[in-house]
């Protein structure tokens, strides 16, 4: 069975999304989404009907923000969000996010052909802030492959 890597990241606004405080965040998500879509290596990302996710909510929390986006494989991720011009509004984010304590990104394998659900987004971040870097779910830091997730331990699967 041939894999992708599924990526979640949330992020707590300073302000509601159509305040002042917010504005050249918004003013930036279509190109940074059509950046991220014209990537080597992109599958799929969550949207809306405004063509970007802000308005999907997956805490009880009306400032928490969710993207969640499929590639290929880590390296085509990893160079999106570092080597792209995503880097510089990357840089730019305490102007519009609070800084989280817990672990705010997952990254996990998923069957090819399978596209992911918030849900499952927000499982495999629990699942990391639970257990910590896992084959199931995992950061940047401490990656894994897809056979170290075919070998490991069933007992340790998401339920």
């Amino acid at each position: 069975m041939e894999y992708h890597l599924a990526q979640i990241n949330i992020a707590k606004m300073l302000a509601p999304i159509d305040s002042p405080v917010m504005t050249e965040f918004v003013a930036n998500l279509d190109s940074i989404n059509a950046l991220a879509e014209g990537s080597p290596g992109f599958v799929w990302r969550l949207k809306d009907e405004a063509n970007n996710a802000t308005s999907i909510k997956v805490y009880d929390d009306d400032f928490i923000i969710v993207n969640m986006s499929v590639w290929e494989n880590a390296d085509a991720l990893h160079q999106f969000v570092y080597q792209s011009h995503h880097v510089e509004i990357f840089k730019q984010r305490r102007q519009w996010f609070e800084k989280m304590s817990d672990m705010y990104m997952a990254l996990w394998y998923i069957p090819q052909n399978y596209t992911p659900t918030a849900t499952d987004g927000v499982e495999r971040l629990n699942y990391l802030r639970n257990n910590g870097d896992t084959p199931l779910a995992f950061s940047f830091k401490n990656q894994f492959t897809v056979d170290e997730l075919n070998t490991y331990s069933l007992s340790n699967s998401i339920s």
